[in-house]
């Protein structure tokens, strides 16, 4: 065993190049997976500390309608059913304007109920706050402080907000200071005041958002039946727990396909292991044999080899934890983005590390090398020493097994579409299917190199002579390291074809549809956190008075609300048309138009958005339970609409059936249609000019909105983009790896060649031929299975997803650019190797050891 030992080192220090790249790819694998998991682990646990934060030790809450809790119902809960564990609430994020993107918490409490809910705020009765002033002066407050030393503000400062569109300024009156990291980081976006101050400055007068509970468990279930009486007919009783999970289900869809992605790396980088290890066993072939042959045997040469492999694994798997860590930081930021803009707003100012996702992403680099390892392992530990001596006999047998191989992936992309087929939506299983059809593609490969082979032979050889007929004689010659180097980067290149053909189609099927949604010619809103949905109200006065403006044809005004329903909380869009006509442009339904439009304008129906329809198999005919303020209420869906502004979906309602059951005199946005021949640039001069001294407010021309939104997109789908380079990267890597070896194999062959008169250029022109064709081999196999796999995203996961139709859209230029990509990827890859064998001299080269 000391020999094989002694013999392993030796071979791995006399390969330091070929064994660094076999760790860079296993770590820059191991890395992609880690970074998208901190990334997302951080903006949960971000979100659940900002969550845990204001709800403290809370068993259960009640929940404010549209215009909030009666003040009164506090005063009911403490003095007719006595209970003491209660604490009323008012909750609203906030944004500040020398802060953009970034949200913070206005958080107003009764200090006097609130030390069994949130044991932090016993820092309200140090010596350090002036408790009076918090209660007694207005638009005063608390703020922590770490939130102080990220703003530059003392105490006596004063705090610039904006709410709901309108500056309000709060005196920082005290610091919060966190017992410990965790309950620092929970208080980072925290402005804490008084409940009276908060409901001044969000203009709600004796309103609250909702009522903390602490109730025992063993009389829970009747104290819950005694508050039910007692409460508004559109609030309702949940728990801390029920929120956050619905919050976070929102965006497990999105997690999921991140993840995916990012596992592509790693097998991207499994097949640079395999390609490593195979390598490493045919070069010593003749050095197993030998040990064969003199008593070692198969199970000890089996295991020096993964000793092998888990060395290498270890190492790459370590880096690969380091690098995560720190390519983690930069993609939290896309992360957090991505999710402020399509779901809820959340900060993150810290990466989170969790000791169990490292040590998940070091596992699966780990684990994924040695069973990359085994298959050459067992190769060695079952070929007889006669065998093994002889210096083709992996290269025969490989031959032997391309049918079976081929074989195999048919197979096992038949099974991933069969998979696709069943009646189901989940998830896990859509991508089993995936990785299932491109494992297949990548096993059948060599079948496909081997062909491509054959036919270029003849133009290769009229073109460019013998050397072109000797590089495609070596592609074949090796094709135990070339097939797997081609796999590894058809596979990365296929990913970059499917997904930027995916995202591709999707932007034009948004664009599209921003076409015929976008009709009107001026769009007015208040500043919202929402990058996709407007839901800060605008000052009526203000409505009104823009919609006395001179040269508005029309405009239709819209009020977002989230309420509760029997299928939980759901988006309702409240549509005020003044020109029906003109509004029908610019929805587009899956259902019968004509009954749509009809129904909801005449019979009190609504509509539901495609996302919506799908999510919770609700569609044309089908009722909705709503819990409005006069009481649960069922409504009829007239139609369903596409709709690519929220895969949570929406339901649409008439401003004039939506009075009938709340009382919410609201706008959150107004669209407007310009007289013929008025300029929108002077309505939104006149619209700014009206709004200055009340109220901020966004003011967009039709095409300045229609840009903003598609750079939303574009900023969606960065990440994307980013995992898409990285898995080139490691492909690129794989086959620089495999070429560099594949040389060195080669030096006494091309040592033969340099003694017989090939000249260095001519080596130089037939190194980088063979690359050349294998490059071009990948990217040809790569386009259709990247079409394939464009499909299945589009058609399959896409849609279970988010819910979403889209049109498949084939981008010639996108095709052409991943073509070009691979052949250049691997004429990159294979300069290194010829240069270091044109200045090798051929007696070096043919010397025997």
């Amino acid at each position: 065993m000391k020999l094989l030992y002694r013999s392993s080192l030796r071979y791995l220090l006399r390969h330091p190049a070929q064994v660094l790249l076999a760790i860079l790819g296993v770590a820059l694998g191991v890395a992609v997976v880690i970074a998208i998991d901190l990334a997302n682990g951080s903006a949960q646990r971000a979100f659940m500390l900002s969550t845990e934060s204001v709800t403290g030790k809370t068993t259960d809450q009640i929940l404010a309608g549209q215009n909030g809790l009666p003040s009164d119902l506090y005063a009911k809960l403490r003095t007719d059913l006595r209970l003491k564990a209660v604490a009323p609430v008012v909750d609203r994020t906030i944004s500040l304007p020398n802060q953009p993107g970034r949200s913070f918490r206005l958080f107003g409490i009764d200090p006097f109920a609130e030390m069994p809910f949130r044991p932090y705020l016993a820092t309200l009765f140090n010596n350090q706050t002036d408790l009076q002033a918090l209660l007694t002066e207005p638009n005063t407050g608390l703020i922590s402080t770490q939130t102080a030393q990220t703003l530059a503000l003392t105490v006596g400062q004063t705090l610039e907000t904006r709410i709901d569109g309108q500056r309000r300024n709060i005196t920082i009156i005290g610091l919060i200071t966190g017992n410990d990291q965790l309950s620092q980081e929970a208080l980072a976006d925290l402005i804490l005041v008084d409940i009276s101050t908060a409901q001044e400055l969000v203009g709600q007068p004796d309103r609250i958002s909702r009522i903390d509970l602490i109730l025992p468990e063993e009389q829970r279930t009747a104290i819950l039946e005694q508050i039910k009486p007692l409460l508004p007919a559109d609030a309702t009783l949940s728990t801390p727990a029920a929120r956050s999970e619905t919050l976070q289900q929102m965006t497990r869809a999105f997690e999921l396909n991140l993840q995916a992605l990012s596992l592509l790396a790693l097998i991207v980088g499994v097949f640079l292991i395999y390609n490593t290890m195979t390598f490493s066993v045919v070069q010593r072939r003749g050095l197993f044999g030998i040990l064969r042959s003199l008593g070692v045997t198969r199970r000890e040469l089996f295991n020096q080899i993964l000793l092998e492999a888990a060395a290498i694994g270890l190492i790459g798997a370590v880096l690969g934890v380091l690098l995560g860590i720190v390519l983690g930081r930069g993609l939290v930021r896309l992360v957090t983005q991505t999710i402020n803009d399509l779901y809820f707003s959340v900060n993150v100012q810290n990466i989170s590390i969790d000791p169990m996702q490292l040590l998940k992403g070091f596992g699966l680099g780990l684990g994924a090398t040695l069973i990359a390892a085994s298959i050459p392992a067992l190769e060695a530990m079952f070929s007889p020493p006669r065998t093994v001596l002889r210096r083709s006999s992996i290269e025969e047998r490989i031959k032997q097994i391309v049918p079976r191989l081929t074989l195999a992936g048919l197979g096992l992309a038949g099974l991933g579409v069969g998979l696709l087929q069943l009646p189901s939506r989940s998830l896990f299983l859509s991508f089993t299917a995936m990785f299932g059809i491109i494992i297949g593609c990548a096993l059948f490969t060599p079948f496909v190199t081997l062909q491509m082979m054959k036919l270029l032979q003849i133009p290769l050889n009229r073109m460019f002579g013998l050397l072109g007929k000797m590089a495609a004689r070596d592609v074949v010659a090796a094709l135990s390291r070339t097939g797997v180097a081609i796999a590894a980067l058809m596979v990365a290149v296929s990913v970059t074809v499917g997904a930027g053909t995916m995202i591709g189609s999707f932007r034009t099927t948004v664009v599209r549809w921003l076409d015929q949604s976008l009709q009107a010619d001026v769009f007015v809103s208040a500043p919202s956190l929402s990058a996709n949905r407007a839901d800060t109200p605008i000052d009526l006065g203000l409505v009104e008075q823009i919609s006395q403006l001179p040269n508005i044809a029309s405009l239709t005004t819209l009020l977002n609300l989230r309420v509760e329903s029997e299928l939980g909380p759901v988006q309702l869009t409240v549509a005020n048309y003044q020109d029906p006509e003109l509004s029908k442009r610019a929805l587009s339904f899956i259902t019968d138009p004509e009954r749509a439009w009809q129904g909801f304008a005449e019979q009190g129906q609504v509509w539901v958005s495609e996302p919506f329809s799908y999510r919770y198999g609700r569609g044309l005919g089908d009722s909705i339970t709503l819990q409005t303020q006069r009481g649960p209420q069922q409504f009829t869906i007239a139609g369903v609409y596409y709709d690519y502004a929220s895969d949570q979906g929406y339901i649409s309602m008439n401003r004039r059936d939506f009075a009938k059951y709340w009382d919410v005199d609201t706008v959150h946005s107004i669209t407007i249609w310009l007289a013929e021949n008025a300029e929108s640039a002077t309505t939104i001069g006149q619209i700014q000019a009206l709004a200055a001294p009340i109220q901020d407010l966004k003011v967009q021309s039709n095409q300045v909105l229609r840009q903003s939104t598609l750079e939303i997109f574009d900023r969606t789908f960065a990440i994307t983009a980013v995992l898409q380079l990285l898995a080139t990267i490691v492909a690129f890597i794989g086959i620089l790896s495999a070429l560099m070896a594949l040389q060195l194999e080669r030096s006494r062959e091309l040592g033969v060649l340099r003694a017989n008169g090939m000249t260095p250029r001519q080596l130089w022109l037939s190194v980088l031929s063979q690359t050349g064709l294998m490059g071009l081999t990948a990217g040809l196999l790569a386009l259709p299975v990247g079409l394939i796999l464009a499909v299945v995203l589009v058609y399959v996961i896409n849609k279970r997803s988010f819910g979403w139709t889209m049109q498949l859209i084939l981008d010639p230029q996108l095709l052409l650019q991943a073509l070009l990509v691979a052949v250049v990827a691997a004429l990159l890859a294979g300069l290194y190797p010829a240069w270091k064998m044109g200045r090798t001299s051929p007696a070096l080269a043919l010397r025997e050891e």
